[in-house]
């Protein structure tokens, strides 16, 4: 262990205690504090803390438990300073009691226990790993009170019992120092299993072991409801009621004591944990009067008199309930395309598929998210998405990259698109309705974060015959020929409409008002008004809203098989221990930072005593996959280019993050290699090696990466000018333009456009939509995606055509005119 914490290590990742005990010691020091620390560092000029930046610390001793020191620090950590910066300006400062405070602590706990739910009669294990500079010692807690016999680090009771539900926690001894463990919550069920019926739970997977129960009570008794989920992490829960979450309803038993008639209605709870997510079977309550009415036999009254007042079915009391939409399932691929091989590279769409993704997650959706998929990995995920579709989905697309519109029709561009391209190397996202509209889905959303410039170069306009449904919304980030910006920013920010949409898209409101009130937000915002403006284009008739609750459709079988069908792409390896012959032991953990990037950590659970240096890493990666042996290993996930999951991860681990996986065409199979140097050896180096097989992780089950399938998606997009018809083409490299912060210069984007005539389109104006030419604002980087320019260096006014029949009957000019106006936007 070195005599400081790791050097790289960003010093804005430093734990809590060492930052407050450090901001402490230099908030004190008057000669060798904060002040003389940001003056060193202000003279390096390495990290740029201005005079102002120090006036903005001094403020702070203003506030209530305001630290000066704390501010500065944060600041040196945002521009990029490292622990081993800091140490270095504290040698410089000469505060020797500051210095300490990074002197890394003599014990360390690795291994955390776990919160678990479990049955009664089952096996219980929780495990608690720490290595010190002397021989660690265990003692268990339940609560305040030692665990009899439990000084190992594995606390084991079996079997375990109602009474041993509570809350546990380690206190770590090493010499002089001891730390405590976090806490670990262990919640036991009581379940009667029927004869041959077992449950089996494994680390991440939820059991759901008991179902809540229909109630029919009268006013003033107690609600109580029931459910239970075993799996580890112990699982969440969240009641619903009519579809409404219930304000505080976060725990397996629901009470409501003194219930009154309000209360009545349909009640199931959501269970999750941090990779999924199921939903119990909906009961019925049913609250009815606690007094008796006398009815005169000479009184008149009705059937729903004499339900007003006491009398009545449930079923006449159920229908009074207000109906609340469903869908049978929800299903969101999301796709973000920034490495483009022959156009411009983007930034944005990473961090706004990371963001929708989470978001899409708290709204029970089912969520595929893929980064730089070439175009037949995109027509390929689009086939998986298809399979996961059916009657009454709730299917969502979203897609941020480089993009174009003609005719009416908008299109993706991949990432292999060469450069001029056209729509035969596209995906048309008209297409992608069709085939939606074919699985009869109850909602189709379409989040299109692109330009929508039209592109000279492709004059095809595919036939794509659509039916008329009242349930198409279409979010574009920007008008009808304009352009879609990126933010100028050093480090990872949103585009301009996910900074907004991520504000708004959890409201329990029509998907139409979510959209409308984003574009509000988007018309104040200064730096794009007048460049970009939301365009919402809609045929929705009900209120559908993406926070609608989720009542399976279909049988269990085939509901089952489904989710069967999403879980195979995002199945994680199991954290597995590794074993080596000189006595260490390495944990090789796994975590997901989309559906096609996988992050592999190792640390060292122990090591021999006699070792003075233990370190382990993976090597011998696929040549398939985008591992840059660079970034491989690193000490901080920053540094692998882990930005979006750093936070999730465990610390003093050694990362790396390997991409493309739905380009992995064999199982993969790497090597951990441990070494170890022996102090009896002379520090003489020694390697260990072990090849790992994870199988096929993630997107990898799906082979995206196989030529193009019987593609559906593909079948739909036939043209005149397919790829078997003619040379493709697209804007060339002349007709780009750039922006760059605070210039006029000119950059490559075309995501053409065309008019959508068979939509009527609602535009949201807060700032007139200008073409892309002659000023920028300087805090825009670049319109997200292209923009193709005619000959005479103006934008392209070729005449629009109706180019998206509509199935008809006999007669299609009525039919049309319908359709036109069914996709006005509708009002809340």
């Amino acid at each position: 262990m070195s005599d400081t914490l790791e050097r790289s290590t960003k010093i804005n990742l430093l734990k809590e205690p060492v930052v407050k005990k450090l901001c402490e010691v230099l908030d004190k020091s008057s000669n060798k504090g904060w002040r003389k620390l940001g003056e060193i560092v202000g003279n390096e000029k390495r990290f740029k803390v201005s005079s102002d930046d120090m006036e903005m610390c001094s403020l702070k001793v203003l506030e209530l438990e305001g630290s000066p020191s704390r501010m500065l620090l944060r600041l040196m950590g945002e521009r990029g300073c490292t622990t081993g910066h800091l140490v270095d300006y504290l040698q410089t400062l000469g505060n020797s009691e500051a210095l300490q405070c990074l002197k890394p602590s003599a014990l360390q706990i690795l291994i955390q226990p776990q919160s678990v739910a479990l049955i009664s009669g089952h096996n219980l294990r929780l495990s608690c790993h720490a290595v010190g500079k002397s021989p660690v010692q265990y003692q268990w807690f339940k609560s305040k009170e030692e665990v009899p016999n439990c000084s190992f680090p594995d606390l084991v009771i079996s079997p375990v019992h109602l009474k041993d539900a509570g809350f546990y926690i380690c206190r770590v001894n090493s010499g002089d120092t001891f730390e405590f463990s976090q806490w670990a919550q262990v919640d036991v069920l009581n379940v009667t299993m029927s004869c041959g019926q077992s449950y089996h739970s494994l680390e991440g997977r939820l059991k759901l072991v008991i179902q809540p129960q229909s109630q029919r009570l009268h006013v003033g008794e107690n609600l109580q409801l029931e459910c239970g989920a075993v799996g580890r992490p112990i699982p969440r829960y969240q009641w619903h009621r009519n579809g409404v979450p219930v304000p505080n309803a976060t725990k397996r038993k629901l009470t409501i004591p003194h219930s009154m008639q309000d209360h009545h209605g349909r009640y199931r709870c959501e269970i999750s944990s941090s990779t999924e997510r199921m939903w119990t079977n909906e009961v019925n309550v049913v609250i009815e009067p606690g007094i008796s009415v006398q009815i005169s036999e000479a009184m008149e009254c009705s059937e729903d008199d004499i339900y007003a007042i006491g009398g009545g079915s449930s079923d006449l009391f159920l229908n009074s309930i207000p109906e609340q939409l469903y869908a049978t399932d929800k299903v969101a691929l999301l796709i973000g395309n920034l490495s483009y091989k022959n156009h411009p590279q983007l930034k944005a769409p990473m961090v706004d598929v990371y963001d929708l993704t989470n978001l899409l997650r708290q709204l029970n959706f089912q969520v595929v998210s893929l980064l730089d998929l070439t175009e037949s990995e995109m027509r390929n995920a689009v086939d998986e998405f298809l399979l996961l579709l059916h009657k009454g989905v709730y299917g969502l697309l979203y897609y941020a990259g480089h993009g174009y519109e003609n005719y009416g029709n908008s299109f993706m561009v991949p990432v292999d698109a060469p450069n001029p391209y056209r729509s035969a190397n596209c995906l048309c996202v008209q297409s992608i309705l069709k085939l939606m509209q074919e699985k009869e889905t109850g909602l189709n959303v379409f989040l299109l974060d692109m330009c929508r410039k039209r592109n000279i170069h492709d004059d095809s306009a595919p036939n794509i015959v659509l039916r008329v449904t009242a349930n198409i919304v279409f979010g574009y980030a920007t008008c009808q020929d304009a352009e879609a910006f990126e933010l100028s920013s050093s480090g990872f920010t949103n585009g301009v409409f996910v900074k907004f949409l991520k504000k708004r898209l959890l409201d329990d409101e029509k998907i139409t008002v979510v959209l409308d009130r984003v574009a509000e937000d988007m018309g104040q915002f200064d730096a794009t008004k007048g460049k970009q403006a939301l365009e919402i284009r809609s045929s929705l008739s009900e209120r559908r809203a993406l926070t609608d609750p989720i009542m399976p459709g279909d049988s269990a079988d085939v509901a089952h098989a489904r989710s069967l069908q999403w879980a195979k792409a995002h199945e994680l390896p199991e954290s597995m221990c590794l074993n080596f012959d000189c006595g260490a032991q390495i944990k090789l953990g796994f975590a997901a930072e989309f559906s096609n990037v996988l992050v592999i950590y190792t640390h060292i659970v122990k090591k021999p005593d006699d070792m003075s240096f233990c370190q382990a890493h993976v090597t011998d990666f696929s040549q398939d996959l985008d591992v840059d042996p660079k970034e491989m290993n690193r000490e901080t996930p920053e540094e692998t280019g882990i930005y979006l999951l750093s936070s999730n991860l465990p610390q003093h681990c050694l990362y790396t993050r390997v991409s493309s996986l739905q380009k992995l065409k064999e199982e993969l199979v790497f090597t951990v290699c441990l070494q170890g140097t022996f102090t009896a050896m002379d520090d003489e180096s020694v390697h260990w090696t072990k090849s790992i097989n994870i199988g096929k992780p993630l997107i990898a089950r799906l082979d995206l990466h196989r030529a193009m399938r019987r593609n559906s998606c593909l079948q739909t997009c036939m043209m005149p000018h397919s790829p078997s018809h003619s040379p493709c083409h697209s804007p060339g490299p002349e007709h780009r333009l750039h922006l760059h912060h605070g210039s006029h210069q000119a950059q490559d984007y075309s995501r053409l456009s065309p008019q959508h005539l068979y939509l009527d389109m609602y535009e949201h104006h807060q700032g007139a939509v200008g073409g892309c030419g002659d000023s920028y604002y300087d805090n825009l980087s670049q319109p997200r995606y292209d923009a193709a320019y005619d000959s005479a260096g103006g934008l392209s006014t070729s005449p629009e055509r109706f180019s998206i029949p509509i199935e008809t009957t006999d007669d299609i000019n009525e039919l049309q005119t319908v359709f036109i106006n069914s996709l006005q936007l509708q009002q809340p």
